[in-house]
């Protein structure tokens, strides 16, 4: 294990809460980057997915949507997913609440992710910190589905861009920010954003394989 992210002693700065405002400008970056994307690579797949770059911005769109439909019922959805239909575009395509009409194109696909990304933001103002509401993963709270529509942005987009050609290098602090709020038994290491694509299975690390399976701990702190 490299010396960059060996975990023999826990970071000793206080964790920083994860908020709307980085889910923001996660979102206003990834938008920057898929704008600049060229038009005829978007049927290419995206990184190591099975799905095209077009399908996968769907699938991060729908993920912003259901994350934030979890938290809408003041009850809180506590028993299971809110039960939207599901549909696929294709076999072997995402299985999705939400696709984006193909003839509005690009400039279409990228407000559908904005749309359904401000409707999480907006969610995780309105509902108090006590909220909880499921996840296959656990019951979380608005934090924890703040944090877990960052890491799709994040590391969807990194997927997307991989097949798109071109850069995506976000800011290392939300990237620090989410390891510590979904990841929290794993070394953060000096590069955050390298961490966070090992911790997702994207990459291998010296001394790390690359995981094949792992999942995150979205349950609240408390």
């Amino acid at each position: 294990m490299s010396r960059t992210h060996e975990a023999s002693e826990p970071t000793s700065r206080p964790r920083m809460p994860v908020t709307p405002e980085d889910l923001e400008d996660v979102v206003r970056q990834a938008v920057a980057v898929l704008r600049r994307a060229p038009q005829e690579r978007w049927g290419e797949k995206a990184g190591s997915l099975e799905w095209d770059c077009w399908e996968t911005v769907e699938h991060l769109a729908d993920d912003m949507f259901c994350y934030a439909t979890q938290l809408a019922p003041h009850s809180g959805a506590l028993n299971g997913y809110v039960p939207f239909l599901m549909t696929r575009q294709r076999e072997g395509g995402p299985n999705e609440t939400l696709h984006a009409e193909r003839d509005a194109g690009v400039d279409g696909l990228v407000q559908v992710l904005e749309a359904s990304a401000g409707l999480l933001v907006a969610m995780v103002r309105t509902r108090p910190p006590e909220t909880r509401a499921h996840h296959s993963y656990g019951a979380s709270d608005p934090e924890g589905f703040t944090a877990m529509g960052i890491v799709e942005a994040l590391v969807h987009v990194h997927d997307i861009a991989a097949g798109l050609g071109v850069a995506w290098q976000p800011d290392a602090g939300v990237c620090e920010r989410v390891l510590r709020r979904l990841f929290r038994d794993l070394p953060v290491g000096d590069d955050p954003w390298q961490t966070l694509l090992w911790a997702t299975g994207r990459l291998e690390l010296p001394g790390l394989p690359r995981r094949e399976s792992w999942r995150w701990n979205g349950t609240p702190l408390d």
